[in-house]
Formats: C-alpha cells, sequence, structure tokens
C-alpha cells in the first residue's frame, strides 16, 4: 500500500466504483446509505460517476440508490464501456476461441456464462451457477432461455466458467488472445488481452478529456487491480484481497463499515 496520491495537488474528476464487495454488500445485496449519501454529495460538486464492475449490462441490478447519479459504464472487466447512453468501446473475444472454450465445456462438465454483445445465456447451469450467481450476487437472469448458437453468434465479449485455478491455467494456455480475472475462488471472467479495468480507464479518461491523474477508482478483487494500478487514487475496501491492498494508495474499511464514504472524505472529494 502507498499511502498517498500518486499525484500531488490533483483535483478528481472521476470516481470509478466497483460493484460486488465495493459499493454493494456481499451480505446485504445493496448498496449502504452511507456510500449512496456521499456519492450524491461527490455528484453535487461536480465529479463524475462511474461503475467499474466484472459483471455484463444484464447483470447490473442492484445500483438503485444510485442510479440516477451515474454517468458511464465499464462493464464486463473493461471489455464494453458507456458513457452518456453511448458506447465507447467493446473488444470482442476471437470467436473461434470462445467456441472452443464453449466446446471444452461441453466435453468437461463445467458451467460457462457466455456474454454476446446483447444476449448471454448459460451452458451447463449447475447447482453452484445457482448458488453463486442467483444467491451470492442476487442475479435473476442468466437467459438459461437463449440458445448458445444465438449469443456466439454475435461479438462474444466475456465468458465466465466455474472452474478451479488448474484448470484455468490450462484453458488459458489455449486461448493466446484472451486474459482472465479471478474475483471469486469458484470462477473467473474471460475477456479479449487489452480488455481489462485498468485499460477501459485509460479509454474512458481519454474519452471524457480528463488527466489519468483525475481519476480515482474503488475496488476489493483481483479483477480490480489493474484500475487500482491505474488511476490517479486507487482504493482498496477493506474486505479487498492482499494483493489488491498492496498495491492501492489508501486503504479504507469494508464496504460494510462506510469504506466508501470514509475515503472521499479522506481525500477531500467530499
Amino acid at each position: 500500500m502507498h499511502e498517498s496520491n500518486k499525484y500531488d495537488n490533483i483535483m478528481i474528476k472521476a470516481l470509478f466504483f466497483d460493484i460486488d464487495g465495493t459499493l454493494v454488500s456481499f451480505d446485504t445485496h445493496a448498496i449502504p446509505q452511507s456510500a449512496a449519501d456521499a456519492i450524491a454529495e461527490a455528484k453535487g460538486r461536480g465529479v463524475k460517476i462511474y461503475i467499474s464492475t466484472g459483471r455484463p449490462v444484464r447483470f447490473i441490478n442492484n445500483l438503485g440508490a444510485i442510479e440516477h447519479l451515474i454517468d458511464g459504464y465499464i462493464t464486463a472487466n473493461g471489455a464494453c464501456c458507456m458513457a452518456g447512453g453511448s458506447v465507447v468501446s467493446c473488444i470482442a473475444i476471437p470467436a473461434d476461441e470462445a467456441r472452443a472454450l464453449v466446446r471444452t465445456a461441453d466435453i468437461e462438465g463445467f458451467p460457462v456464462i457466455v456474454v454476446g454483445e446483447r444476449s448471454l445465456t448459460v451452458r451447463n447451469p449447475d447447482d453452484d451457477v445457482d448458488r453463486l450467481f442467483r444467491r451470492m450476487l442476487n442475479v435473476t437472469d442468466l437467459g438459461e432461455g437463449v440458445d448458445v448458437e444465438t449469443v456466439l453468434s454475435e461479438r462474444v465479449i466475456q465468458l465466465t466458467p466455474i472452474i478451479d485455478h488448474a484448470t484455468e491455467k490450462r484453458l488459458m494456455a489455449a486461448m493466446p488472445h484472451c486474459v482472465s480475472a479471478r474475483w471469486h475462488p469458484e470462477f473467473t471472467d474471460i475477456t479479449a488481452r487489452g480488455a481489462d479495468k485498468g485499460s477501459a480507464l485509460h479509454t474512458m479518461a481519454a474519452h471524457l478529456g480528463i488527466d489519468i491523474a483525475e481519476t480515482m477508482a474503488f475496488g476489493d478483487g483481483g479483477n480490480d487491480l489493474s484500475i487500482i494500478r491505474e488511476a490517479g487514487v486507487g482504493i482498496a475496501m477493506g474486505n479487498a484481497l492482499g494483493e489488491v491492498k498492496a498495491a492501492a494508495d489508501h486503504v479504507t474499511a469494508s464496504v460494510d463499515e462506510d469504506g466508501v464514504a470514509l475515503a472521499l472524505r479522506h481525500y477531500g472529494v467530499i
């Protein structure tokens, strides 16, 4: 952890928030009131508010308390970025690599969520899918009625297989144009190489016409490492992984202990 801003005398103009474990509690599935109030205050001071999540757009169902304050989104770990209702960038997984992973999932019997630009589906759903995505993450729409060929006919932006670390390493060796970002021990998010939250932050900053030094990013999981490192100020939640805390400029309290509000006050954003 580096307990200081990487840039001196910089005014923060844009905040980027991960969702699960950062804005939204795993226990309550809600945004703490302290975080909602702090974000509203920052917005009132002219700071732009952005989401930076591993969730695809269809999975973002838990931001009602601040939805009216949000200026844009980094979704699917940076594969698809939006601002002002328009797509800023969208980076697809090579079609042959997406199809190869789905074939492997069918052969080996593990579940994988396949996310296209317009639709998504879950292949080989099982009890783990229900436990991890419906109960833990409170996702309601996994696209069970959508045929995988419908999704594969689109540009595929993310694949989320429920696999262990050893299987992940083996599969990624056969996907040279992709990267894996694991933020949960039981599954990982696979995107095209170059599609990560840190790269997306640079894309969004350029689109907004602001310096990267004027950004602040909050996160807790392995998929937040790149944006924590690249942001002007990187904030790790108190419940973050050790490697995320080590990369951050500041470690705040956990999501359930007013961590977002405390960090924004610490840096004088509010």
